[in-house]
């Protein structure tokens, strides 16, 4: 008795497809054989030939340069670094002419080395006056002169810019006693200044280093050869 389909019966093969298959299956043909003995090669494809080679899968090498038997370079070796330069300590501090001034005349002031060195240190306005002549009038070629005579009136500058200074604190404060006590400072200082210079020690006031390369710079002497 065949069964009845339902509206929900979606199964689109035949009942009888399974039947039928199996009564319509040929068995005539051979049977599948069993293969006996050991596997031989047939053949070795370009494919397999290269993986056989260690080399023919290398990065690209230059063959013009490089055997090909030669291994490649591995990327790991370190890299060499050349010597790094030996520290070379900075230099001693400049320690302007320390040599003794000569008896020698300077040009253009016709004045011996050792005077004309000396005597921009003189205390109170004689020795700043010195200063702004030798300027004025030595030469270039005169390095130890035009050196002194720059530092002797940066010196004489700054003494008399804190003597005014000074005073005006005093003059308010009605006490001259600082005033007094730096004057007699400052003058002892231009007597040791000249004292230094005369014996050829070096004589070099750092914090006035850049007042005085200006002012040795700036002022042009009247004959500049």
């Amino acid at each position: 008795m065949e069964s009845k389909k339902s509206k929900y019966d979606t199964n689109p093969l035949d009942p009888d497809f399974v039947k039928n298959a199996e009564a319509g299956r040929d068995n005539s043909g051979p049977e599948t054989q069993e293969v006996t003995g050991a596997t031989r090669e047939i053949g070795s494809s370009a494919n397999e030939d290269a993986r056989r080679n260690i080399y023919s899968e290398a990065p690209t090498r230059r063959y013009d340069t490089v055997s090909p038997d030669a291994p490649y370079p591995s990327i790991f070796v370190p890299p060499t670094y050349s010597q790094p330069t030996p520290y070379q300590p900075p230099p001693a501090p400049y320690q302007p002419f320390e040599q003794r001034p000569t008896h020698r005349s300077v040009a253009g002031i016709s004045l011996p080395e050792k005077w004309a060195m000396v005597l921009p240190y003189a205390p109170a306005y004689l020795g700043l006056v010195v200063a702004l002549i030798e300027l004025f009038l030595v030469p270039r070629k005169e390095p130890k002169v035009r050196f002194h005579a720059a530092q002797a009136l940066a010196l004489h500058l700054v003494i008399i810019v804190v003597q005014a200074f000074l005073g005006v604190v005093g003059a308010i404060t009605d006490n001259r006693f600082g005033g007094n006590l730096f004057g007699t400072a400052a003058t002892i200082f231009l007597i040791v200044s000249m004292f230094r210079v005369w014996k050829g020690r070096p004589h070099h006031i750092a914090p006035l280093g850049d007042l005085t390369q200006w002012f040795n710079g700036h002022i042009d002497p009247k004959n500049k050869s």
